[in-house]
């Protein structure tokens, strides 16, 4: 039994976190892969049989495997929840995630990972994993959509484009206005 929450509660926060992973059509061993356990490990946090859940970094560790956060985690226990932000030594409601958007490629960059009609939904205001899609809204009003590398304080780095998955481009932050993950791929 969990040192700090009772049975039920622990069960409760471990059906979250499976509903959750299910969200997103994972397995239990790709999941753990992701956060870097067995299947079975990840199975004993789903079943509430082990209390980490309860801790934030274990919930970021977990949440982050299933490119979510644990505000989504508290939501998908139960929905009335929109989650707290810091503002210092007190907390205030945050406010609502933003709505998601679509948009359909219209070329073959980014194949195998998303032809040509491919619609892709991302998430403004969250930022995206390294291999994650990303849609990057330009200065100068182009959309892009490239797989994330990573970023430093000068430019991002992602893949795809006119040459492929395998070419590396850098984008100067200067350039870009928002950068939104990927959360989903759609074909129709």
């Amino acid at each position: 039994m969990p040192r700090f929450q009772s049975d039920s509660d622990a069960r409760r926060l471990g059906e979250a976190l499976a509903a959750l992973r299910r969200d997103r059509a994972l397995s239990q061993a790709e999941a753990g892969r992701r956060a870097g356990m067995t299947s079975q490990g990840w199975g004993l946090y789903e079943t509430g049989k082990r209390s980490g859940l309860y801790r934030p970094d274990v919930q970021k560790r977990l949440t982050a495997a299933l490119d979510a956060t644990p505000d989504d985690l508290l939501q998908r226990q139960d929905p009335s929840v929109t989650g707290m932000a810091s503002e210092g030594r007190h907390f205030v409601h945050a406010q609502p995630a933003a709505a998601t958007r679509r948009l359909q490629l219209s070329n073959d960059d980014l194949a195998p990972w998303a032809a040509s009609g491919v619609v892709v939904e991302y998430e403004p205001g969250r930022w995206p994993r390294r291999d994650q899609g990303c849609v990057i809204e330009m200065a100068d009003g182009e959309v892009r959509v490239r797989l994330y590398e990573g970023a430093d304080a000068d430019a991002l780095t992602v893949r795809g484009g006119s040459g492929g998955l395998a070419a590396e481009e850098r984008i100067a932050r200067s350039e870009t206005r928002a950068v939104a993950a990927v959360i989903a791929r759609l074909e129709f």
